[in-house]
């Protein structure tokens, strides 16, 4: 039980850290990535609502991805905060090439594709591979906020 706390929690607060560096980062012009923005489109087409529903599926999608680490761990037999950050880095990377440049235009419903016509209405901007659409600095902070949020649930997890 104590593992599933210990995961738990490292899922809770490496997303309040992953979160806080990435508006932060957004506030300081480092990049345009909204994370809570992004998810919250795929439900509604309100920017307010949207960004609210986003950040609720942000932390739930942040205490999922703590349980699954938390598997790796145990499936390794052993946790530490540098194996977290290196699962976060591996994380961060797949995210930026497969994941948001051909996965997520691909089922995103206000997401602009190249298919996409001139008369249609999307909200989103797709991110392209290493999120470069966002800002040339983007796959940087998002490394580093994935690192950081792996770093925190190894160091977190108890096998």
């Amino acid at each position: 039980m104590a593992f599933l706390w210990s995961a738990f929690a490292g899922g809770v607060t490496g997303t309040l850290v992953l979160t806080t560096m990435m508006r932060a980062a957004s506030e300081l012009g480092m990049t345009r990535m909204d994370l809570p923005f992004l998810l919250g489109t795929t439900i509604t087409d309100d920017r307010r609502r949207a960004r609210a529903i986003g950040y609720a599926m942000h932390f739930v999608l942040g205490i999922l991805f703590g349980l699954a680490y938390a598997g790796l761990f145990m499936a390794i037999g052993r946790s530490s905060w540098w194996l977290g950050a290196l699962a976060g880095a591996l994380h961060a990377v797949f995210t930026s090439t497969v994941l948001v440049s051909v996965l997520l235009p691909v089922v995103h419903p206000r997401m602009a594709t190249g298919d996409t016509a001139a008369h249609e209405v999307t909200l989103l901007e797709p991110p392209g591979f290493l999120m470069l659409n966002y800002g040339r600095s983007t796959f940087v902070v998002t490394l580093a906020a994935h690192v950081a949020f792996g770093a925190i649930v190894g160091a977190c997890v108890r096998v």
